[in-house]
């Protein structure tokens, strides 16, 4: 029989349906969690077996045993079993062991930083370094911009809204005319290059300041020999005044001057060698990463699979409470996570519960309503994250499967891996060994 098909007519592809993969799955966990079940239910029913029985069940064990091993190509393709998978729902505890309430601890004072940006004195200090005219004017600009380019294909949306230029707006002239990067500062007699000599304690001026810890430096120079001192400021208003440091002070700082413009900031706190900030857009209706460093705006997965770096907790503190974001910054925990064993998740999700809770208890029956809804919207964008992970890695099993979970993480001018950042700013050491302690001044 011949073929009436044309030669050069491909037949057509079968489009890839994730709904209808997911449900097959699903019923296929069901069904066998429901032979398992069936299976102990029928066991339990028959009691002790006799010692004829014995003999009979040794024998049916060790034929399953031979299947089993005729079996075993075959089993690679099936499901993990579905206790593996299951996911049973977390009940908040308080810390039990040393470890854990250390832990605690030390996430009850981080919380605290971010509940000082609501100083009206502070604010006001921090609006009088600001130019206002100009960031509003750039912030108009590129508002109408985005509205043009939304309405010349169609939207009536922008991507952006005006709060969120302004936002924009303010983190392109922090990073490039207000805050300077410190690694080692310079001699203030001679300006030479200084030389790390360690830590010496703190004057009384610089602990009312903030100061927790002071990093002392020599100048390289023989003839001068001056030393200087680097205090570690946590008081936004010193960082105001400095105006340099490092990522701990660069965030503290510009989340400082993003609540004085009216911006919901969250200060987040990284287990390993970084803080950065967040904003909430009320355009989009999500918390928008940021980080002043970089100028990086809305890029969360430039750490873990831009730089290749690897984390374990990533905790963000706000006014309003605090809440583990680490799924949005570690999409592949197999690939870029740490082990996160410094509490149970139970005992995590509790000291968040507690921080919500002490934050939220001066607010109205209205006010706490909304930030419960914004907590439930943020929990399933976290999840989605989670989603298009395993869509991701399920693209590499199956060859049909196309993964479109996002565009491409974009790299810093610059510094486009993990040793060119790391070498910047002098922590070659922690790559090696990364020390997971929370410290609540910046790194």
């Amino acid at each position: 029989m011949s073929d009436n098909t044309p030669p050069n007519q491909q037949q057509p592809i079968r489009e890839f349906n994730a709904v209808d993969l997911t449900k097959q799955f699903e019923q296929m966990l069901r069904t066998r969690r429901l032979n398992q079940l069936s299976a102990t239910l029928s066991r339990s029913r028959s009691g002790s077996p006799t010692p004829s029985s014995r003999s009979s069940s040794q024998q049916s064990l060790s034929s399953h045993q031979s299947s089993r091993t005729s079996n075993s190509s075959h089993s690679s393709l099936l499901p993990p079993s579905y206790s593996s998978l299951r996911h049973l729902p977390k009940i908040p505890s308080p810390p039990q062991d040393p470890v854990s309430r250390r832990f605690c601890n030390n996430l009850l004072t981080l919380s605290v930083g971010p509940t000082k940006y609501e100083n009206p004195g502070l604010l006001d200090e921090a609006l009088s370094v600001i130019p206002l005219e100009r960031i509003y004017g750039e912030a108009e600009d590129e508002s109408q911009v985005l509205q043009a380019e939304a309405a010349s294909i169609g939207q009536t949306k922008a991507r952006w809204g005006y709060q969120d230029c302004v936002i924009r707006a303010l983190l392109r002239w922090f990073k490039r005319n207000f805050f300077n990067f410190v690694n080692n500062p310079p001699c203030s007699m001679c300006l030479a290059p200084t030389i790390t000599l360690g830590l010496t304690l703190p004057n009384p001026d610089e602990v009312a300041r903030g100061a927790l810890r002071v990093e002392l430096y020599q100048c390289s120079l023989g003839e001068c020999g001056n030393y200087e001192r680097f205090p570690r400021y946590g008081d936004v208003w010193a960082l105001l005044q400095t105006r340099r440091g490092r990522t701990g002070e660069w965030a503290n700082c510009f989340s400082m001057l993003c609540r004085a413009v009216g911006g919901r900031v969250r200060c987040v706190w990284n287990a390993e060698d970084h803080t950065w900030t967040e904003i909430y857009s009320e355009h989009q209706k999500r918390w928008i990463h940021v980080d002043a460093c970089e100028e990086s705006w809305d890029n969360p997965r430039l750490y873990t699979e831009g730089w290749g770096k690897k984390m374990s907790y990533c905790i963000a503190f706000s006014n309003e409470g605090a809440t583990d974001v680490t799924r949005r910054y570690v999409r592949n925990a197999t690939a870029h996570g740490y082990d996160r064993n410094s509490c149970p998740e139970e005992v995590l999700l509790w000291i968040i519960n507690e921080i919500r809770q002490m934050r939220r208890n001066n607010l109205t029956k209205q006010e706490r309503s909304r930030l419960i809804a914004e907590d439930l919207r943020e929990e399933r964008e976290l999840r989605g994250y989670v989603v298009a992970a395993l869509t991701a890695e399920m693209g590499k099993i199956l060859p049909s499967v196309t993964s479109t979970s996002g565009q491409q993480p974009k790299l810093p001018a610059g510094l486009s891996d993990a040793a060119a950042w790391q070498e910047a700013r002098g922590e070659n050491d922690s790559a090696d060994a990364p020390d997971r302690s929370p410290r609540r001044e910046g790194r």
